[in-house]
């Protein structure tokens, strides 16, 4: 910035300094004369290119780490916005059931693709009646044996049987969950043997199911035969007919949680700016008011001090409680005391500089109140105004977290991080605790960069810190 100083102040330098020049040498040969007044020379010493809100951007860019955090901040906001548009996207409120069998697919793990299993080539299916020009629904198992049904073991594997059952030839799981009844030398076959509970027949030494409901394959992957098919090449097994993956995972109603996520940032950050705007509309006047106009002074604090007194929480809580459960009655609630804390700071400041000398200079030119307060009051004050707005947004996202956490927020139709988060504290000790790490880790994100990008633009704004 110094450097950029002395670029852009070395020719107002050098015509100051010929300007010097030339009224010494007229001062010299006639030492008693008066000096000429020229208007142009009077101006060079002002600094004419300033501009209050280019030197904030100036400022403000300069702080690496708040431009990068404004850059995501804008790339999520951007994406939650077109999230919706982007190709293969499940609705957010849309329940997933599977087609064949109508189960909900819930709790399905976080995965980049859909593709369950790979079949090799030669892998024999059966195929599931299923209607669809693209998609085959298939699986590999034969049939289910009861439990307790005798069959005879043809060749022993420690992940896989193949056993004979009925003319029907197929693999078994060999694991702690079928118990099968083996002899002391299990590699001694055929024998007999059988399970304790139900178990699957395989066409092959592998599960090509999803917990036992079938899998959607390519029509062009698969050679009909007999009443099943045949994999002409290595094929792809995917849990839905499609392509869709679920990146972020499924909750327990089977909802996509990447869509219900960008959903509720949409809302969530709807109602962050909403009240951000509104606290400072409404603080923003009733401060001014309150700190200029000096007959409203003991009205607008006795006003100040009833709402204050009153807990946060407590007024959440009621109105939540007693308005219908929505993003209106949300707004309104954080709204109805939001504006105090910015009221109070934008009266404080006024105070300290409403008796300066240029502001009895303009009332005593007969300057009105509104352009007093528009020209030489709130200049000052956009530094606490656009950093309050900042903390407003995250504030209150994290209000609207606390009330769905009580029960009182917005209801589970409506999409918010709060009732993500509030659905998933109930999984964190279990193997779904996913759905609370990725609302969480958006809502981090909001909430760490409008922090540092107000502090910074706060700094920026200053007027002390321009040159």
């Amino acid at each position: 910035m110094g450097m950029l100083r002395k670029i852009k102040t070395a020719p107002l330098e050098d015509r100051m300094q010929q300007e010097l020049a030339a009224r010494r040498k007229a001062a010299e040969s006639d030492p008693f004369g008066f000096a000429a007044f020229d208007h142009a020379s009077a101006e060079m010493g002002g600094y004419s290119d300033y501009s209050y809100w280019g030197s904030t951007l100036r400022a403000f860019f300069q702080n690496r780490v708040a431009v990068m955090l404004l850059a995501v901040l804008l790339i999520l906001l951007v994406f939650t916005i077109i999230q919706p548009l982007l190709p293969y996207q499940y609705p957010a409120n849309m329940i997933i059931n599977h087609p064949t069998t109508g189960v909900q697919m819930s709790n399905i793990p976080p995965a980049a693709t859909t593709v369950k299993a790979v079949a090799p080539a030669g892998t024999r299916l059966i195929v599931t009646p299923w209607e669809d020009d693209q998609w085959m629904a298939v699986s590999n198992v034969l049939t289910t044996i009861k439990a307790r049904t005798e069959f005879t073991v043809v060749e022993y594997g420690d992940a896989y049987c193949r056993v004979e059952l009925d003319g029907q030839t197929g693999y078994v799981k060999n694991d702690f969950s079928t118990k099968l009844k083996l002899p002391e030398n299990p590699a001694e076959v055929p024998y007999s043997s059988r399970s304790n509970f139900p178990i699957q027949l395989y066409t092959a030494p592998d599960d090509y199911t999803n917990n036992g409901a079938p899998l959607f394959a390519s029509r062009d992957a698969l050679r009909a035969e007999g009443d099943g098919a045949v994999t002409t090449q290595e094929c792809a097994l995917r849990i839905l007919p499609g392509k869709a993956p679920f990146l972020f995972g499924t909750n327990n109603l089977g909802q996509d949680l990447w869509a219900l996520v960008w959903r509720g940032t949409r809302t969530s950050l709807f109602i962050g700016f909403t009240v951000a705007v509104i606290e400072a509309l409404i603080g923003i006047v009733i401060g001014v008011l309150w700190g200029y106009i000096r007959s409203l002074d003991r009205l607008l604090t006795a006003v100040y001090n009833v709402v204050d007194n009153i807990p946060t929480t407590i007024v959440l809580i009621l109105i939540a409680y007693i308005m219908r459960p929505g993003v209106r009655t949300l707004i309104f609630a954080m709204c109805l005391t939001g504006w105090v804390g910015m009221a109070r700071f934008i009266r404080n400041q006024i105070i300290i500089i409403r008796d300066r000398d240029y502001n009895l200079a303009s009332r005593c030119l007969g300057t009105n109140t509104t352009r007093i307060i528009l020209r030489n009051l709130l200049p000052y004050l956009v530094s606490v105004i656009m950093l309050r707005m900042a903390l407003a947004v995250p504030g209150a996202i994290g209000s609207e977290v606390f009330i769905t956490y009580i029960g009182l927020g917005l209801p589970v139709s409506i999409p918010s991080l709060g009732n993500l988060i509030n659905a998933g504290r109930k999984l964190i000790s279990t193997s779904q605790s996913y759905q609370l790490v990725f609302p969480t880790i958006v809502l981090s994100i909001i909430t760490i960069s409008f922090y540092m990008i107000g502090n910074a633009f706060a700094d920026a704004a200053d007027p002390k810190n321009h040159v």
